[in-house]
């Protein structure tokens, strides 16, 4: 398993299966919010021949204001 510290994992459930996962890390993103970001590919067990790709993101509410508020 991937290093865990600073990640968070998201599981994907389909009908009450899981059919996969996908590890976030932690990101500042270009705006200067803060949380967890993403990417992946997933077969979801249904038809589509080649799966899913997609992506995750979590984004820790009023991190923008509270970094800005945290520069001198």
């Amino acid at each position: 398993m991937p290093e865990t510290k600073n990640t968070v994992l998201v599981k994907f459930v389909v009908n009450g299966e899981e059919v996969g996962s996908m590890l976030l890390n932690a990101k500042t993103f270009s705006t200067g919010s803060q949380g967890y970001f993403g990417t992946g590919k997933l077969s979801l067990g249904d038809e589509a021949e080649k799966g899913y790709q997609g992506q995750v993101q979590l984004i820790r509410i009023g991190s923008k204001e509270a970094a800005k508020a945290a520069k001198p």
